[in-house]
């Protein structure tokens, strides 16, 4: 599974309503994707917006924002932004960065925003971790109806096909001095990732868990809600989208 992914998560430590959001309320999610590659999102972003060709000072939504890293890169090019996420905390960390065209709140992307956008990016893998298949529908209606009259959406998640035929059973990533014991499988139409680590002698298990999408069921979540699937590419050069070999599945639609 892709290390951007923002998968539905099962923890073992401090059960909360949104289930899900539990790993990502953790210091130790951040630990362990510290090394992300933030340029290469960058350059994606770029790619992406050019290709939109936004107007200046557009309305740009980052949802699922996280701490809002690429939301502020966003607001650096020029766009008034608000980023969106479902954890508290990554939201408390993310409006340090505030300004009068970047606000973060607290929103779960199944609800519709109060206000409309001229694009609305749902990055790095964050769709697909909800326990019940309508909320994925619900999801993509909620973005359209997010979106103005001439706004586009853009979904980035893990091309399936590609993922699951290189899938690495079982590593270990030492980060910080935190040994992560790390599994992942493929069950019931979700890939999974189970991480076990120990810190100041405790003993920690998380399971994340994301949904093994394929372009065929987005097309068809896209038909019943009414949107119009406009251009698919394959990675964040935007290059051609292909089944087998992309590393990622970029939709553009509205």
């Amino acid at each position: 599974m892709s290390e951007d992914a923002k998968p539905a998560v099962i923890a073992t430590q401090k059960p909360t309503k949104n289930w899900f959001a539990s790993w990502f309320d953790t210091p130790y999610y951040h630990i362990l994707y510290k090394e992300r590659n933030y340029r290469e999102a960058q350059i994606f972003m770029d790619n992406l917006t050019h290709y939109l060709n936004l107007p200046e000072k557009a309305k740009v939504l980052d949802l699922a924002c996280g701490k809002g890293r690429h939301a502020i890169y966003l607001n650096q090019l020029g766009f008034d932004v608000i980023g969106a996420d479902l954890s508290e905390n990554s939201i408390a960390e993310a409006s340090k960065n505030s300004n009068s065209s970047l606000h973060f709140q607290v929103h779960d992307m199944r609800e519709k925003m109060e206000d409309q956008f001229d694009a609305i990016f749902n990055l790095f893998t964050s769709f697909g971790y909800f326990e019940n298949d309508a909320d994925n529908l619900k999801t993509l209606i909620a973005i359209k109806e997010s979106l103005t009259e001439h706004g586009f959406a853009v979904i980035d998640f893990m091309n399936v096909n590609q993922v699951i035929a290189n899938l690495v059973p079982e590593e270990t990533k030492t980060v910080e001095g935190i040994d992560f014991h790390i599994q992942r499988y493929v069950k019931d139409g979700h890939i999974y990732k189970e991480i076990d680590f120990e810190d100041q002698g405790e003993s920690f298990h998380f399971t994340e868990k994301v949904q093994a999408l394929t372009l065929q069921d987005f097309q068809a979540m896209m038909e019943e809600a009414g949107i119009y699937l406009l251009d698919i590419f394959g990675d964040y050069k935007l290059k051609k989208f292909h089944k087998t070999e992309s590393e990622r599945l970029i939709m553009i639609f509205k």
